[in-house]
């Protein structure tokens, strides 16, 4: 794995940061108009195939876009469900019909793909899923419920992860449907977040939602290969997500810390408020390492490499980025809390890297199981 970035990728790096800069735009409003735009530049489909109008990249290359974009304030939160899940699996997966019709609209940002796996009995856990869908002739009929699920309202269609039944063995497991956004049955409902996004939470409800055989993205037999193939690529872009936003939050405190004077001297110049400053930075940067590893790993092929990795990024990054914006706005003092500085609003977003997709609690479970070797409690 290279160390360092290669001058393509720092280029790649530096293009993204100044185009992200000279964007700004106030939280919560639509950055409908600044996905459009970073989709014309290559940006949003970079990791997607050339064939269908994507970068030739990989997840290295939308990982570095993501945590640039973030870097400047102006994250993209459908990034890590659109290009980088869906769009992943189905240029791994998908059928050369299913290809066509959906990698270059993706690629080229005039179309969104939703992704839907948390349920409300199960969270995350993909043996516990009871969304199922069962054969009717050549169609499938798929009901069940999911929850915190991004920018359905926006999206033209969402992959959601149901079950189906093994005729081999009769028990059930994970499959990949495309469902689109007006089909019958399929209906969303906004969750009331207290989380200041555009990009809004909604609990689905899919009642024998009708969907025609090639519906099905991958293998019927396929399970957790194809499943995990979308969510390695999750993990390594929330880390991603939370590195930005730490960067950014820390970028901000440190600007205040040169500036505000305080008996005579600027404020960063005591080490009180200099010393925490730079363990951020520090963990910050490691975070990234684990996070470019992670993703060398995932787009050389190695699934079982990546998956180890990205569930560590995913902790460092998380774990990084808010120590980054707690001791940005403690930095601040009061004016962190205002509406000026743009910081009191990363406390609460956050915490949301340490808690989706996947729990900090589960990732140390993960690493205690599969890499320790340590039994499991349950």
């Amino acid at each position: 794995m290279p160390v360092i970035e290669s001058e393509e990728h720092k280029a790649l790096r530096e293009a993204v940061a100044a185009f992200a800069k000279n964007h700004p735009r106030t939280p919560g409003t639509d950055n409908r108009p600044f996905w459009q735009e970073a989709a014309k530049l290559g940006y949003i489909g970079v990791n997607l195939p050339e064939a269908y109008g994507g970068g030739g990249g990989g997840i290295t290359e939308l990982s570095l876009v993501s945590e640039e974009m973030g870097a400047a304030g102006n994250p993209l939160l459908m990034m890590i469900v659109s290009p980088a899940i869906c769009g992943t699996v189905i240029s791994r997966f998908g059928t050369e019909t299913q290809r066509r019709e959906w990698l270059p609209s993706l690629a080229d940002g005039s179309r969104l793909m939703a992704f839907g796996i948390t349920e409300p009995d199960a969270g995350s856990n993909s043996h516990r899923i009871t969304t199922t869908a069962r054969r009717d002739g050549t169609d499938w009929l798929l009901t069940g419920r999911k929850v915190f699920v991004s920018g359905v309202d926006i999206a033209d269609a969402t992959l959601i992860v149901g079950r189906t039944e093994d005729a081999r063995t009769g028990k059930l497991k994970p499959c990949l449907f495309i469902v689109p956004r007006d089909a019958e049955g399929f209906q969303r409902r906004p969750i009331d977040m207290e989380l200041n996004s555009v990009e809004k939470q909604f609990e689905l409800v899919l009642d024998d939602v009708r969907l025609p055989a090639d519906a099905l993205v991958g293998d019927e037999d396929a399970g957790l290969l194809q499943l995990f193939a979308g969510l390695n690529p999750e993990r390594v872009m929330t880390a991603a997500f939370a590195i930005g936003m730490g960067r950014y939050a820390l970028a901000r405190a440190v600007e205040y810390a040169r500036e505000r004077t305080v008996w005579n001297s600027p404020i960063g110049a005591h080490q009180a408020i200099a010393h925490p400053l730079a363990q951020a930075h520090i963990e910050i940067e490691l975070a990234r390492l684990m996070m470019q590893k992670a993703a060398h790993l995932y787009d050389t092929g190695d699934d079982i490499g990546a998956g180890e990795a990205a569930n560590m990024a995913k902790y460092a990054a998380a774990e990084a980025c808010v120590k980054a914006v707690d001791q940005a706005v403690h930095t601040l003092g009061g004016n962190g809390l205002t509406r000026e500085y743009g910081l009191a609003s990363l406390i609460t977003a956050a915490r949301v890297s340490r808690i989706a997709p996947v729990s900090r609690e589960m990732i140390l479970n993960y690493v205690s199981h599969q890499t320790l070797g340590l039994p499991r409690s349950y």
